[in-house]
């Protein structure tokens, strides 16, 4: 037999059980607001075929996209050519028809076109599943790593766009995060700026590398620009619209003076003072705190499906990349066959966001802790007597295990420790007399004999 030490891929992760609570802490912390603004969840299979997802991402995406190699031979079917040359992109097609998911929203919009006579539009879904990206694994991103998506189809109403702000808002704000901030751009100001320096039709070169300004700074972005095809007189034009400062308001009226002449341009600009006023118009002042939104122009999101607003959330709290974004994609389903049907929709990034909890310390006890209530086990007798008392404790909601076989204290004390178990229930033969057990509170070491109706009352709180 073959002595191989186990490992894992790089970029991927096991967890533990004490990682698990916390993991879905965020997960119900999530679903919780999606639920509140009137999404239902749905789930779409790990593998698309290959075809699906191809080509909806950019040329930067698709080389990301994990493929799977078909069953059996794969490579008697492959072009002999082709391998002969040894050229394994050209090869692709021929040996692998299946891909892991890259994202939750190509999926989402196949899902609509296979499921169109079956759903109700508008169609408000949200998806909390794995996805995976053939990425370079740093700290932040993985992968192997859960997405949380909320998507709406059938819907151009802006409305849509100003709800994602709120519901970023409370999520991330009940999962004890107070300083972040949400960015906000519009697809079509950029292509605005594209058309005022002469090179619509560089749009998304222009896009992927002004993305990259928080990485590479206005040098490398500058650099990279004058790679793809632009000029130092473009740049000229270009470096005072993406280094704009000042407030939004003072944004916008600086972008409607350098994009009057474009019609792309003026509609994006309107379309993000339309989210500004309905973000306005849902405030309460005895219940939320006005939003972080921020208009950032250099927003691009490198995919090549958002043609509106589109979002990115950071946190101020923590050294950390975006743990959310998303944006609108009027043409998506429309690579599938189906025309016409606009969609917006946001995603959290829940393994940052647990990175970023950790790191601050903001997960409750709640989160932290599995098994509330170990009883101890000392004896044939003493298990008897405690298999009805643990079924109290489940009864009434509490996470209780019983030691399962008799075992010295110290050994039953070590369990409860390695689990961060808060009590321990003690039964002796003066307990199982008199009727009244010993708790035993983990935390302070403090112990005192209480009925189990007693005991109930006290840990369950």
């Amino acid at each position: 037999m073959s002595n191989i030490k186990p490992s894992l891929v790089k970029g991927t992760r096991d967890f533990s059980p004490q990682e698990m609570v916390k993991r879905n802490y965020i997960f119900d912390a999530i679903k919780t607001v999606f639920l509140k603004f009137g999404y239902a969840e749905i789930q779409t299979p790990t593998m698309e075929n290959l075809s699906t997802l191809t080509g909806k991402y950019g040329d930067e995406g698709d080389k990301l996209i994990f493929k799977i190699l078909n069953s059996g031979d794969y490579l008697s079917k492959a072009n002999p050519e082709l391998l002969a040359a040894g050229n394994s992109n050209a090869l692709t097609s021929s040996i692998s028809e299946k891909a892991l998911r890259y994202d939750l929203t190509v999926p989402f919009a196949r899902y609509v076109v296979m499921h169109q006579n079956d759903i109700t539009l508008p169609f408000k879904r949200f998806q909390v599943q794995p996805v995976w990206r053939a990425d370079r694994p740093q700290k932040g991103r993985y992968r192997e790593f859960y997405q949380c998506d909320a998507d709406v189809v059938g819907s151009d109403s802006l409305l849509n766009e100003a709800e994602f702000i709120l519901i970023y808002q409370e999520a991330l704000s009940d999962l004890g995060l107070k300083d972040f901030t949400i960015k906000l751009n519009n697809r079509k100001i950029l292509t605005g700026i594209a058309e005022i320096i002469g090179k619509p039709e560089l749009i998304i070169d222009m896009t992927v590398a002004i993305d990259k300004l928080d990485k590479i700074g206005l040098d490398g972005v500058s650099k990279e620009l004058l790679e793809r095809g632009f000029t130092e007189g473009d740049l000229e034009k270009l470096t005072p619209v993406i280094l704009l400062q000042g407030t939004n308001e003072a944004k916008l009226d600086s972008l409607r003076k350098v994009l009057g002449s474009s019609e792309a341009g003026m509609k994006g600009i309107a379309e993000i003072e339309t989210v500004f006023g309905y973000l306005a118009a849902l405030q309460h002042p005895d219940t939320m705190h006005q939003p972080n939104v921020e208009l950032d122009i250099t927003l691009a999101r490198g995919l090549n499906y958002y043609t509106g607003c589109i979002f990115e959330v950071k946190t101020n709290e923590a050294t950390m990349g975006s743990i959310g974004g998303g944006g609108r994609y009027d043409d998506l389903t429309g690579m599938f066959g189906l025309k016409g049907l606009t969609g917006v929709g946001i995603s959290f990034g829940a393994d940052r966001i647990y990175d970023v909890l950790m790191e601050l310390n903001l997960f409750p006890e709640s989160a932290v802790a599995g098994t509330r209530v170990l009883i101890s086990n000392f004896d044939d007798a003493a298990e008897r007597y405690a298999l009805p008392l643990l079924q109290q404790l489940r009864a009434a909601g509490i996470a209780a295990e019983l030691y399962p076989a008799a075992a010295k204290l110290k050994k039953q004390m070590s369990y409860a420790d390695a689990k961060n178990i808060p009590y321990v229930v003690l039964i002796g033969s003066e307990e199982m007399q008199e009727g009244l057990l010993t708790l035993k509170d983990m935390r302070t070491g403090q112990q005192e004999k209480l009925a189990i109706a007693e005991i109930i009352t006290r840990v369950g709180r």
